[in-house]
């Protein structure tokens, strides 16, 4: 007779994973220079954020970040798509 199979949640080492309740050191984050001085931004303050379009970007990089290889057509395609949309165009890409 075979042994039936447990459903992964229900595994030992993920039980007991799961009841021990202690936070991971990798996992946490500081919140700020050090855990103990959190950095807060003032009310209404806008977070510095960084996206995608904040760098200069050549068509063949938005082709291949986009999952084409970066053949003359796709380059062509990814040109006009940044010489129309401009930044929109890597921000659907990369958020």
């Amino acid at each position: 007779m075979s042994e039936q199979i447990r459903p992964l949640e229900e595994q030992p080492e993920v039980v007991d994973a799961i009841e021990d309740d202690v936070a991971v050191d990798e996992f946490v984050g500081d919140g700020g220079p050090d855990a103990d001085t959190p950095a807060f931004i003032e009310p209404g303050a806008q977070p510095e954020i960084r996206t995608g379009a904040d760098q200069p970007w050549d068509p063949e990089d938005l082709a291949v970040a986009e999952g084409h290889d970066p053949t003359p057509e796709n380059v062509q395609r990814a040109r006009e798509e940044l010489d129309r949309d401009g930044a929109a165009a890597i921000e659907k890409t990369v958020p």
